[in-house]
């Protein structure tokens, strides 16, 4: 069986996370785990992009044994690539295209058995990480600006989006969301581009993909007319969402103070219904979602997008729990226009003509 040695570079925080395997391989009396999503893949190779099709599943797998030692099993079509340009420090091991990725292997434990285990082991973002991403989400946000900033009401939901697209693959990242939404779609809560124009006001949200790390944020930009009454209150809902996103805390019950957030500032009972609102983030876009009675628990470092939404408003960026009770916004450019809530600076509409 031929093999091949990862060349591209290792990062310093890898050893810090295969001692995390190994501490949960230990607590289940494992020697190995096989690893097969991309958030699990990307978190442990330094970021490498484990997938071909944007958003499409890995094209490889990798055994992860409690010494450390990595073996990744790949296509051949895919394993010089993958050895030269995104895996460093691991023995990858080619197999015919129509192999299977990820056969069972006696000893090993499926990824799927400690689902929840490595979606803790990632959540605290290691100092690299956290560098990494504040530089990810200061690009983002300049793309954002860049890109709204040269909008008119007579572009279309395409073209917006194909601008956003290639303001963030410019910048050396991948626009694994791209939504647009003019002034007639602003009450559909995933808006896919289409040909209407933007009108009167517009939304924008892109997620950018890079070193393995998401980083989410939406944008509003107005060129007459005025703000919905719902735009001040949907940030409140905001504020009270990261105040109960406290370590130690389940999520269901971060959910469930944000369902009563949504009642309190005039959404009405189900508002928190309309729209799934978001949660934890980092190597998938969202690690996972929250929803009712979820017990995966909140983490110092960890990332969060939360999105309230309502029709017609929004609010979104990707922030990290600063350990003091507050939260670190990454997804931040100062030319912006921002506003005051709570002590923390969040973004007006911009205003453009």
């Amino acid at each position: 069986m031929t093999t091949l040695t990862g060349r591209a570079a290792v990062s310093t925080d890898r050893p810090h996370k295969l001692a995390r395997i190994a501490d949960l391989l230990d607590r289940r009396g494992a020697t190995a785990v096989q690893l097969t999503s991309g958030a699990s893949l990307s978190w442990l190779l330094d970021g490498a992009r484990t997938s071909v099709p944007l958003g499409g599943p890995p094209v490889f797998s990798a055994v992860v044994r409690v010494d450390g030692e990595i073996v990744v099993t790949a296509p051949r079509n895919e394993a010089e690539r993958l050895a030269e340009e995104e895996i460093g420090g691991a023995e990858v091991r080619p197999v015919d295209w129509f192999a299977p990725l990820a056969p069972p292997i006696e000893g090993v434990v499926d990824e799927a058995e400690l689902e929840a285990e490595l979606r803790a082991a990632r959540a605290s973002l290691l100092p690299v990480e956290h560098e990494r991403y504040r530089r990810l989400g200061a690009d983002a946000a300049r793309a954002m600006t860049e890109v709204l900033a040269e909008a008119s009401p007579e572009m279309s939901e395409f073209e917006l989006a194909g601008r956003l697209a290639h303001a963030i693959l410019a910048r050396g990242a991948e626009p694994a969301v791209v939504l647009a939404a003019g002034a007639a779609r602003g009450g559909v809560q995933h808006p896919l581009p289409t040909a209407a124009p933007l009108g009167d006001r517009a939304m924008a949200v892109a997620t950018a993909k890079r070193d393995g790390l998401h980083v989410s944020l939406t944008r509003w930009v107005r060129f007459r007319g005025s703000e919905p009454d719902g735009a001040p209150r949907v940030l409140e809902v905001e504020a009270d969402a990261w105040a109960a996103t406290r370590a130690g805390r389940a999520l269901g019950d971060v959910l469930d103070d944000i369902a009563a957030s949504y009642r309190r500032h005039g959404f009405g009972e189900d508002g928190w219904l309309r729209h799934h609102q978001g949660g934890p983030t980092g190597y998938a876009g969202r690690d996972p979602k929250a929803v009712p009675a979820f017990r995966d628990r909140v983490v110092e470092n960890q990332a969060f997008a939360w999105n309230p939404w309502a029709p017609g408003v929004k609010v979104e960026d990707t922030v990290v729990l600063d350990g003091a009770g507050g939260v670190e916004v990454l997804s931040v450019d100062p030319a912006w226009p921002r506003i005051d809530v709570r002590g923390v600076a969040r973004p007006a509409t911009l205003e453009v003509g």
